[in-house]
C-alpha cells in the first residue's frame, strides 16, 4: 500500500530525536494549550530545525487565529500545518497561500456528510479523518472504517483515531485509492506527549509490509 507515516503529539527532545531515527514521513507538534500533548510555552524551536529535512515538520492548531498559525509556523520552520478545529475553507486558503502544506482534520461518525468537504478541496493538500468526539483529537477511539467508502473526492487522506498495533493488520481491508497515510498518536504512548519508540518501530515495520 506504500502508506506514509505521521506521528503526532511530540515534545520531548530525546523522544523526538529517537523518533527521527525511525524516519517518519511527518512529525506533528501540537500548539493547542488545552491538549495533553501541547508542546508548552518553553518549547525550543531549534529542536525542530535540527531534524532531517526529509521529515515534514507539522504544526497542529485548533481554532487559532490565522496570523497566529502563520507566525508560529514560520517561527518554528514548519513545512505543513494541520488544522484540527472548525476552520473554514477560507481559513485553509489563507494558510495554503503562505506556502504551507495543509492538512484539515474532520471527526467522522456514521452520519458524516462527505459532500461537506467539497468546499475545502481546493485549499487543502490532505484530509485527516479522525473519530468524532466531543473534544479535539487524541481520543484513542476508532470509527467504522467502512464509512471511508463514501469518500469520493480527489484529495488523499490520512487515517487517524485509535490506530494501534492491534488493528494494523485490519488496515489491509481499507481498499481506497486516496488512502495516503496513517496518523499514529495515543496508542503508542507511555504518557501523553511521550511515545514508546519500541512500539513505533514495530508499527513502522508492519506498516511497510501492508
Amino acid at each position: 500500500m506504500d502508506l506514509k507515516i505521521k506521528v503526532c503529539g511530540m515534545r520531548n527532545e530525546a523522544n523526538v530525536n529517537a523518533l527521527a531515527a525511525l524516519c517518519p514521513d511527518f512529525m506533528g507538534f501540537i500548539f493547542y494549550p488545552p491538549s495533553k500533548r501541547f508542546v508548552g510555552l518553553a518549547f525550543d524551536k531549534n529542536l525542530i530545525s535540527k531534524l532531517p529535512d526529509q521529515i515534514i515538520k507539522t504544526g497542529v492548531f485548533v481554532n487559532a487565529q490565522v496570523h497566529e498559525v502563520i507566525e508560529f509556523s514560520k517561527l518554528y520552520g514548519f513545512k505543513a500545518v494541520q488544522l484540527h478545529g472548525d476552520e473554514t475553507p477560507e481559513f485553509c486558503q489563507k494558510i495554503k497561500g503562505e506556502g504551507f502544506i495543509v492538512l484539515k482534520a474532520f471527526g467522522l461518525d456514521d452520519d458524516f456528510d462527505f459532500d461537506s468537504l467539497k468546499a475545502y478541496e481546493a485549499y487543502v493538500d490532505y484530509f485527516l479523518f479522525d473519530t468524532k468526539v466531543d473534544t479535539y483529537g487524541g481520543s484513542g477511539q476508532t470509527f467504522d472504517w467502512t464509512i471511508l467508502d463514501s469518500y469520493l473526492l480527489d484529495q488523499p487522506f490520512f487515517l487517524s483515531g485509535g490506530v494501534s498495533l492491534d488493528n494494523l493488520e485490519s488496515i489491509k481491508e481499507i481498499n481506497h485509492q486516496k488512502f495516503y497515510g496513517l496518523d499514529l498518536n495515543s496508542k503508542f504512548e507511555i504518557e501523553p506527549g511521550l511515545k514508546n519508540i519500541e512500539k513505533l518501530a514495530l508499527a513502522f515495520s508492519l506498516i511497510k509490509k501492508l
